[in-house]
């Protein structure tokens, strides 16, 4: 084995890349806080809601998530615990901003799955874990706000089972009930961890008294009756419940679940450490040269993310890349795919929410990011000038909701179309125009209508722009090709007026309209006209 391989063989074993996901409000945010704040990374953790303080999450960094209190943009953030290198990827978990979230999901090697006590699987969780059944991502569940009253632990789990089609296997059990929540049962340690009373509102790490389960103290600090319900719960998983089996959890088809509270650290530590044992080091990827290992000696990686003005004092744009194999060294040169040209990967940085540091070596795992002069786009593939392939291609989502957008100052037209085009760039919106307009305005095309809010957002406090959004009354768009090859034109297409015809920034031809009936007419009218989804040259998710 060369020292390379050997080096890259020991840093692996250390990596862990996960995404949490889940429907608003879970905890997400706040969980991953807390386990940077069991991880050392900070100190004092903020919670969201602390009015008291003016705290706020650390992974929240953007002024309009501060002030809605929900995430709009994936975060990175990375520290150590234990001997290992944690890079957490905090994604947004309201549905408008689900294509952020499903992109994320293409970086990460597991996924954490946040559910809410009282709420159970809720829609938004449904639609992630969907996401990450098809991509076979082992998935970690973490039952959330044990400090309210909520489901039954086990009618939870048969819910997993019934709404998500997985099993799951307690790592621990609750001890108490309805809110009223003493400790954790450690199934595999086969301990009784009680929790001194937390004075810090959360703030601070929470430490736990460790008991053996038969230990008199256990009786008498949670009562006699507690005991008894934890003694036949024990018996009931050991005897009834699913064996705890490793591979199935490496493929994605159980889930360790954990029981905590988050806001109040009640069980955080126990998850974070379970975690590291169990979940998996960076996998192999699929590309056009077939699956790439990632002790492979030769660097390569994918930009998964592009977010502009992290630090709105530098105006920055930064290209986020998921390293798959190799190690990667600064100022190092790679073939970047898309532009078919070599480059220099100068200034690499790694994060801690806003706050970077600049880096000089990285491994499979790890997440950087990159200065974007323009060059990088969501998707690309860098790899070694000596071996040049392409990682698979991300999916792409059909926008369902548009709006004609343009600057109230047309003194400010350049700031507007510089900030639209960098929106556009991240993946945040799509851009279309429409066929014989001018350039004044752009129809603009997202998942969900708060897209539209932080798009506003975003032009007047990072591009100061302020513009004029008129929502226009289509919802279904599908991108154009004739059987024959020729040219798509409004003057070729019947029924073009019965809908909008633009252009996306590729120049391929698009179709917005109201409905699929008004689609349906377009068709029955075109017949050699064929339709998709996405761009011809694109897939699905």
């Amino acid at each position: 084995m060369s020292a390379l391989r050997d080096e890259l063989d020991q840093e692996i074993k250390k990596r862990r890349t996960f995404a949490i996901i889940s429907h608003p409000d879970a905890g997400k945010t706040t969980l991953t806080e807390k386990l940077l704040l069991y991880g050392g990374a900070i100190h004092l953790a903020g919670s969201i809601k602390s009015r008291k303080t003016q705290r706020h999450a650390v992974s929240d960094w953007m002024e309009i998530e501060k002030q809605r209190g929900i995430s709009v943009t994936s975060s990175v953030l990375q520290f150590d615990y234990d001997g290992c290198r944690i890079n957490i990827l905090d994604t947004p978990g309201h549905q408008d901003f689900s294509e952020d979230t499903y992109r994320t999901l293409m970086a990460v090697d597991s996924a954490v799955m946040v559910i809410d006590v009282a709420k159970g699987v809720e829609a938004q969780t449904k639609k992630l874990f969907k996401v990450c059944k098809q991509r076979g991502i082992p998935i970690f569940t973490f039952v959330n706000k044990l400090d309210h009253f909520g489901k039954a632990p086990l009618d939870l789990m048969d819910e997993i089972e019934n709404v998500l089609g997985m099993q799951s296997y307690p790592m621990n059990w609750p001890i108490g009930q309805d809110g009223q929540y003493m400790g954790v049962y450690d199934r595999r340690r086969k301990k009784v961890l009680l929790f001194a009373s937390d004075t810090t509102h959360g703030q601070q790490a929470r430490i736990a008294d460790e008991y053996e389960p038969d230990d008199p103290q256990v009786v008498e600090r949670i009562g006699k009756d507690a005991f008894e319900q934890l003694q036949m719960d024990i018996e009931l998983l050991n005897e009834a419940g699913e064996k705890f089996d490793q591979k199935r959890v490496d493929e994605g088809d159980l889930t360790p679940m954990f029981f905590g509270s988050a806001m109040t650290n009640f069980g955080v530590q126990d998850f974070l450490e379970e975690y590291i044992r169990l979940a998996p080091s960076p996998r192999p990827r699929q590309s056009s040269d077939g699956l790439i290992a990632p002790d492979d000696e030769q660097f390569s990686g994918f930009v998964f993310k592009i977010q502009a003005n992290m630090n709105p004092a530098h105006r920055d744009r930064l290209a986020f890349i998921r390293i798959c194999s190799g190690k990667f060294e600064r100022n190092m040169e790679v073939w970047h795919e898309r532009s078919g040209k070599n480059i220099k990967l100068a200034q690499p940085q790694q994060f801690l929410a806003q706050d970077r540091q600049i880096i000089d070596t990285a491994y499979p795992g790890d997440i950087i990011g990159l200065f974007d002069p323009g060059i990088f786009g969501i998707g690309d593939t860098v790899c070694m000038p000596e071996h040049k392939f392409k990682y698979a291609d991300f999916p792409v989502f059909p926008p369902e909701k548009f709006a004609r957008v343009q600057a109230k100052d047309t003194m400010k037209r350049k700031q507007f179309v510089k900030g639209i085009m960098q929106l556009t760039q991240e993946g945040a919106i799509q851009l279309f125009q429409q066929a014989g307009a001018g350039f004044e305005s752009y129809v603009v095309g997202t998942v969900g209508t708060l897209q539209f809010e932080v798009l506003e957002y975003r032009l007047k406090n990072e591009y100061n722009v302020d513009i004029e959004m008129n929502m226009l009354p289509y919802e279904v768009a599908r991108w154009m090709a004739w059987e024959d090859g020729r040219e798509v034109t409004p003057a070729s297409l019947k029924g073009a007026d019965r809908g909008m015809f633009v252009y996306d920034r590729h120049e391929n031809p698009v179709l917005l309209v109201s409905n699929e009936w008004a689609l349906g007419w377009i068709l029955d009218n075109n017949p050699d006209l064929k339709l998709n989804h996405v761009p011809f040259d694109k897939r699905e998710v």
